[in-house]
């Protein structure tokens, strides 16, 4: 057998880094058309959570894929002729698998949160980063999402200074839902508790009742 030369250096593994730019390498990467530049001056700092399903209730369609990137066949369910023409777009979308797939550059302001207010700050798409969740308002979450959440959360206050993180409804409260009664807040909040990254960051008080 030969021996290695004595002056050569083993070959060594080299992590990746979590991020390339504003995109997180473990997503499924999905470029939207729907985003535009930040404020010169955004600080980066909130989390918003939705839940979104199409049609609502069903799951695995691939039409909110189709929506965020503006291929949605506005004919091909009822339910669609209300939305039509919408442009919307989240930075993450996580299945009911948890698999998460990224549309939107972190760096950049996705189309998510609408008309909003959060931690004396309006416009919540201007310093922002939005996850939606596969599901509906009423419905529980399945334990994949909370973990894929969980992670990601972790990941993003890799690169970003999260602070705070609430849902749609405590942002724009009477015009949005989500993610709604079915949410486990008490249980996102411990497994943000576990991570020194996240451990501070604020949700909204009004969260503590777990789904029934």
């Amino acid at each position: 057998m030969d021996r290695p030369d004595p002056g050569t250096a083993p070959a060594q593994a080299v992590d990746q880094p979590a991020w390339d730019q504003g995109w997180l390498r473990q997503a499924r990467h999905l470029p939207s058309p729907n985003f535009g530049p930040r404020p010169a001056a955004a600080c980066i700092d909130l989390v918003v959570v939705h839940s979104i399903s199409l049609p609502p209730g069903e799951f695995g369609t691939g039409a909110v894929q189709q929506l965020f990137t503006n291929q949605l066949d506005w004919d091909a369910h009822p339910y669609y002729q209300g939305i039509r023409g919408i442009e919307v777009s989240s930075h993450f979308f996580i299945t009911r698998a948890g698999e998460i797939w990224q549309f939107v550059d972190c760096d950049a302001r996705a189309w998510h949160a609408g008309a909003s207010r959060w931690r004396g700050r309006e416009r919540c798409n201007d310093d922002s980063i939005g996850i939606e969740l596969e599901g509906l308002e009423g419905l529980r979450f399945e334990p994949a999402q909370y973990a894929a959440l969980n992670g990601l959360c972790e990941a993003i206050a890799q690169r970003y200074p999260i602070g705070f993180l609430a849902g749609h409804e405590h942002i724009a409260p009477g015009r949005k839902q989500d993610p709604g009664p079915g949410f486990d807040w008490p249980a996102l909040a411990r497994l943000l508790a576990s991570h020194a990254a996240t451990a501070a960051w604020q949700l909204p008080t009004t969260t503590a009742d777990t789904p029934k």
